[in-house]
């Protein structure tokens, strides 16, 4: 009886890269090569709606290799549902996502490999360097930092989204549904045998990064509200500790004022900064029930979290709608 080879997937979600879909197969497709006397491979491309000619690369290299799997969107719905998709498409027994800029290099699925045949369900790359500017590491850096901080789970430091996944996680994944996925920080609460290895990571040669200041905004505060309370909980000990200072303060202007006589304005201080303070502290607030209840109501509606409009190499699409509810053809 021959034995079967364990199948990797390739996850990659991809959005105006036309400039790399083809060297990044090749290279890629290299490295796989080297272990095909171990293991099987697929490639699962999830284009979110490219407006250049990406979808058309991967279509001509899904018809020269069966092993290549792209599901198109029916428009962008950003890079994390586009992750979700791709792992919940995974038909292999681990799964590796890889962005296509090839930043994170393929000679490390190699070590990624050794450690799952070790017996870890999970190997995530830890970012030693980056090839960046220094604002933005720095700001990157205070990200994670932060987000850990805040989170009441061990949340790894410096690790991205380039993570081998074993089947039993993957399978724990496609069962979630959640409008605003972060799916860094999803996996690393899951539990199971986890481990990080350090790498460098390249600098972009090809085509413009699509995460720009804001994209990166968003990215935070979901990770930050997807796994803490803790803004909740400042606003209410803030909103506490101001009105205890208030309180202090109106003790203080009333002893000054009808014990010592002292010649306040008429009113126009207190009024000033009592406005102030009010206009401040509610703005603060309502901005941050606003960003939980945003989340709840998009949960709630239950939309897909994406529709994928064609594909390449998919043979039963309809297997998109039993296996990941998230997803409808359309």
């Amino acid at each position: 009886m021959i034995k079967r080879k364990p199948v990797i997937s390739i996850v990659t979600p991809v959005y105006n890269e036309e400039e790399n879909v083809a060297v990044f197969y090749a290279a890629v497709k290299k490295e796989l090569d080297q272990i095909a006397d171990e293991y099987d491979y697929e490639f699962v491309f999830t284009d979110n709606r490219s407006q250049d000619r990406t979808f058309d690369l991967l279509r001509d290299i899904a018809r020269n290799d069966p092993r290549v799997k792209v599901a198109r969107f029916s428009r962008n719905f950003g890079y994390q549902k586009s992750i979700f998709t791709g792992y919940c498409l995974a038909a292999g027994d681990v799964a590796i996502e890889m962005d296509c800029d090839l930043q994170d290099p393929p000679e490390m699925l190699h070590a990624f490999l050794a450690k799952w045949k070790e017996g870890y369900e999970v190997v995530y790359g830890v970012r030693n360097t980056r090839k960046e500017g220094w604002f933005q590491t720095r700001m990157r850096q205070c990200f994670y930092r932060m987000i850990r901080f805040l989170s009441e789970d061990d949340l790894p430091l410096d690790a991205g989204d380039f993570r081998l996944v074993d089947r039993k996680v993957l399978d724990q994944v496609k069962r979630l549904y959640d409008a605003t996925p972060y799916l860094r920080g999803t996996i690393a609460t899951m539990g199971f045998k986890q481990i990080g290895l350090p790498y460098d990571r390249h600098q972009r040669l090809r085509g413009q990064s699509k995460f720009n200041f804001s994209s990166m905004f968003a990215l935070a505060m979901d990770g930050i509200l997807n796994h803490s309370i803790v803004p909740l909980r400042c606003a209410t000990f803030t909103g506490f500790f101001i009105s205890i200072g208030l309180l202090l303060y109106f003790i203080a202007l009333y002893n000054l004022t009808f014990f010592f006589h002292y010649p306040w304005p008429k009113g126009f201080a207190t009024m000033s900064v009592l406005i102030l303070i009010s206009i401040t502290l509610n703005a603060l607030f309502l901005g941050i029930i606003g960003e939980y209840l945003g989340r709840i109501y998009r949960q709630i509606k239950g939309q897909p979290i994406t529709i994928v409009d064609e594909t390449l190499n998919l043979s039963d699409p309809g297997t998109v709608n039993r296996e990941f509810p998230g997803a409808r053809k359309s």
